[in-house]
């Protein structure tokens, strides 16, 4: 399989993209936030891990495989 600049320009593209979804999603939910005391927050604070982790094997492993291809699309490569 022939790796094409277009398509390693579109995965980087799409790693790009995958963060920003990553900061939107987390800052907007930190402003929700509405623990009480540190055990409340503790418990936020798992479960924002958790969606991190939702988040980055979903989006990791779909936006840069779709970059690469609208990349290699886009090329005609």
């Amino acid at each position: 399989m022939e790796v094409s600049i277009p398509g390693v320009i579109g995965a980087v593209l799409g790693y790009v993209d995958w963060r920003v979804v990553g900061g939107v999603v987390e800052g907007r939910l930190r402003k929700l936030d509405r623990s009480s005391g540190p055990a409340e927050a503790a418990v936020f604070e798992r479960k924002l891990r958790i969606l991190r982790a939702v988040l980055f094997v979903g989006t990791v492993l779909t936006f840069p495989v779709i970059g690469y291809l609208l990349g290699v699309t886009i090329s005609g490569r």
